[in-house]
């Protein structure tokens, strides 16, 4: 390898020692981006950052090569412009630099990766390395103009506009602050330019140089340029440092950076409600990208560990398709709740040809993938039970690294992408959300309500056994091993594979048995109760409606089907998830990291076994930012834009519901009253019990009412000892709403600051039917 390469010539393997800025040039340059020529002096070509002397020959023949008489030598750090640090302005540049000139300023310019404050800002941004430096020669420009462009908002995070500032002459005056800059944007939809005139006839040059450089690169860009002789060149490019959301190496993540965007914690959040380790999140995103439906936006997202879900990209689309803003959050409020009118939705700039023409190309094979799927799901719902007991043996017997990359190679991985596409492609809920909003139109949401609680139909739907099936084994006619088996998958945690499952407690059973016997609990006679309701319900509606009994018992039928389709196909998935657990406890046993294994990425794993250790020095870092993930407080239901949880966490006007620095703020006008959405009807009045987490589960009491953010199948052995359900998380179809619905239990969901503004011990009014708390009388203490 030589000490200096022209950009036309560099081989891939030298662009490792050219740097961030050199890198970035070379690449252009023979992408065909118009950057000025030029040639990079590898990193090797110094010690001590000074010049080796076997290096000057190769530099001066790529020097000859070079055409023109004045010059630009820039540093191009191994540290510089990464997706961490930029270190902008804080190593040497030498301009208009004449060819008797050139050694002098190379010596200059790899000096100063030892100035004080370079070595400053290294310290600040935690970077320990020496600053090896390369160095990038390129032909000087007489600049025009010149100016800086971002590609997406640096500030907000928004991708809306690409916004600019130029100024008369070199950049360096714009860098340097010496003269007034013009502020401009550039719509990222169509290239629409806004600001002084005389850059306007390169604004489109710069716009389609951008989005190539951004292809190239792969992320959001800090570009700068100059406009020489009318023809635009891009002098440097890299990645807009403020909008990097993961350092993989310390699984420091906040992906509300970058995107303008408002999430939601509804639906997902009540999935996946704990903190993600590093292994979960990484399998969840590489689930993710799978099934990606536009270029460049993710579904889902992590905030700190916390998975949320990208409400922009939806509403986006329903805009497309020709809804306006306010019915497309209609469409999706049952699944994700209402967002309050103060909050702004940010919308995308999706293209209705550029769309549907990436979408093709994007979705086309996976399409066909979930079609197949489809076909599969009885064999998958018929063979996963086996293959789930099957596979916990075999992971016990497994001894050797080869064998248990066998199975996560060619058996655990691809099984839960399989039994992933099935459910993500033939679970749809939206037979369900018609017929409830259908029902509610004819009749009124307490009816509706009542006539959406018999999902089970003539057997139980598979959220529902795990109570009911308790009193089989009190009864004898199930046996305990026989019910973990079906059902000690289910847990509040069942999302995350860092925590244990029900199965692998041997006195869980135990527990549970004595806990109905001495609350006297039975889930079969709340299910009598509530299907007598159901029945009454159903006589009201075919009183009124007469006409409409086959169509309602065809619509019932239908709904059912799907419910216990969606909820077995879910069923499936978490078993695979905890035999996913059970070969990283035996990957970890067998290699000697233990629980330290889900501070790996899934990605990680099969290198592992392999016999690559790199990743383990990165393992205690990653674990230090999970446990300091795990002792935050639950963020907001909704968060609009960029979020700083420290922050949130110490503002005096902190909220549950929604975080959005630019809404105005809205007092409800009783403070007694909480609204959320009718998720089982039923009026109850009695005191409540505020549950921060299923730990606390053992402080609650028979007839309380039970408060907690979210709800999923781990929570249902608490239902039947609730006299009301209310939640911060959900919407109608959410897991609390359904099996409150089909115990008779009284719930009202997706309130938001039910466990902010209620207290253990308060008295409280809960109208499932109308979806309203009321706060009655505080006990004096």
């Amino acid at each position: 390898m030589k000490f200096a390469y022209d950009f036309r010539e560099i081989p891939h393997e030298a662009l490792g020692h050219t740097g961030g800025k050199g890198s970035s040039l070379c690449k252009m340059y023979n992408a065909g981006l118009a950057v000025p020529n030029g040639f990079v002096i590898l990193s090797m070509a110094f010690g001590n950052n000074k010049l080796k002397d076997e290096a000057r020959y190769d530099i001066e023949k790529c020097f000859e090569k070079l055409p023109g008489n004045t010059f630009a030598v820039r540093s191009s750090a191994l540290s510089e412009d990464s997706a961490k640090a930029s270190f902008a302005g804080e190593f040497e540049s030498v301009l208009n630099v004449k060819r008797d000139e050139l050694f002098t300023a190379i010596e200059n310019v790899a000096a100063s990766a030892k100035s004080e404050r370079v070595s400053a800002y290294s310290k600040f941004h935690c970077i320990h390395q020496d600053n090896q430096i390369a160095v990038v020669v390129q032909i000087m420009k007489k600049a025009n103009i010149a100016g800086v462009l971002f590609s997406a908002d640096p500030i907000t995070g928004s991708h809306l506009n690409m916004v600019g500032n130029f100024v008369f002459g070199a950049g360096e005056q714009l860098v340097s602050g010496e003269e007034n800059a013009y502020p401009f944007t550039i719509s990222r939809l169509g290239g629409k330019y806004r600001g002084n005139k005389p850059f306007a006839p390169y604004s489109k040059a710069l716009y389609h140089s951008t989005l190539r450089a951004e292809a190239l690169f792969g992320c959001k860009l800090d570009i700068e340029w100059v406009v020489e002789s009318r023809k635009i060149y891009i002098v440097q490019a890299r990645p807009i440092t403020t909008l990097k959301t993961i350092d993989y190496d310390t699984y420091e993540i906040n992906q509300s950076l970058d995107t303008d965007a408002l999430w939601s914690s509804n639906n997902v959040g009540e999935a996946v409600p704990d903190v993600m380790s590093p292994f979960t999140w990484s399998i969840l995103h590489e689930m993710d990208l799978e099934c990606q439906k536009i270029p460049g936006f993710f579904m889902f997202g992590n905030i700190c560990g916390r998975t949320y879900s990208n409400i922009s990209i939806m509403i986006s689309l329903l805009k497309v398709l020709g809804y306006n803003i306010q019915k497309a959050k209609e469409l999706i409020s049952d699944v994700f709740g209402y967002i309050p009118e103060n909050i702004e939705v940010p919308i995308y700039p999706f293209k209705t040809n550029q769309l549907i023409k990436e979408m093709f190309n994007r979705v086309k094979k996976s399409i066909k993938r979930m079609r197949d799927s489809r076909k599969q799901k009885d064999y998958y719902l018929k063979y996963t039970p086996v293959w789930y007991v099957e596979t916990l043996k075999r992971i016990e017997t497994a001894d050797t690294k080869q064998e248990l990359l066998e199975l996560w190679t060619s058996d655990v991985r691809p099984f839960l992408s399989a039994l992933w596409y099935i459910w993500f492609g033939g679970a749809g809920s939206a037979t369900l959300i018609t017929l409830r909003k259908k029902l509610a139109k004819m009749t009124d949401e307490e009816l509706a309500n009542l006539l959406c609680s018999n999902f089970s139909g003539e057997q139980s739907l598979v959220s529902m056994k795990p109570i009911l099936a308790i009193e089989q084994v009190m009864n004898g006619s199930l046996t305990s091993e026989k019910y973990l088996e079906l059902y000690g998958h289910r847990s509040p945690h069942e999302f995350e594979v860092y925590y244990e499952y029900p199965a692998d407690d041997p006195s869980y059973i135990d527990k549970q048995i004595q806990e109905y016997k001495s609350a006297n609990l039975s889930p079969a006679e709340l299910r009598k109760k509530q299907l007598v309701q159901f029945t009454k319900a159903k006589n009201t509606f075919l009183q009124k409606l007469p006409a409409k009994q086959k169509w309602l018992e065809k619509k019932l039928d239908t709904v059912s089907k799907d419910a216990n389709n969606r909820e077995s196909l879910r069923n499936e998935f978490v078993k695979v998830f905890r035999v996913m657990r059970h070969l990283l406890l035996k990957i970890g046993s067998v290699t000697g990291v233990g629980n330290d294994i889900f501070m790996m990425y899934c990605f990680e794993i099969p290198d592992f076994l392999q016999g690559n250790i790199e990743m383990l020095h990165k393992i205690p870092k990653r674990r230090e930012n999970f446990e300091k993930y795990q002792e935050m407080p639950v963020f907001p239901q909704l968060i609009r834009g960029r979020f700083n949880p420290n922050e949130w966490i110490n503002s005096i006007n902190k909220r549950q519901d929604y975080y959005d620095p630019n809404a105005h703020q809205v007092s409800p006008m009783n403070e007694s009253i909480i609204k959320g959405f009718a998720g089982a009807p039923g009026i109850v009045e009695g005191r409540i019990r505020v549950l921060h987490s299923f730990d606390e589960a053992k402080d609650f009491q028979k007839g309380e009412i039970l408060v907690t953010t979210a709800t999923n199948i781990g929570w249902t052995p608490l239902f039947p000892k609730a006299a009301a359900i209310i939640t911060d998380l959900g919407a109608p179809l959410s897991h609390a709403a359904i099996v409150a619905r089909e115990l008779g239990i009284p719930a009202v969901v997706g309130c938001g600051i039910a466990t902010t503004k209620l207290k253990t011990g308060d008295l409280v009014n809960v109208n499932g039917s109308m979806g309203i708390i009321t706060k009655k009388i505080r006990p004096v203490s």
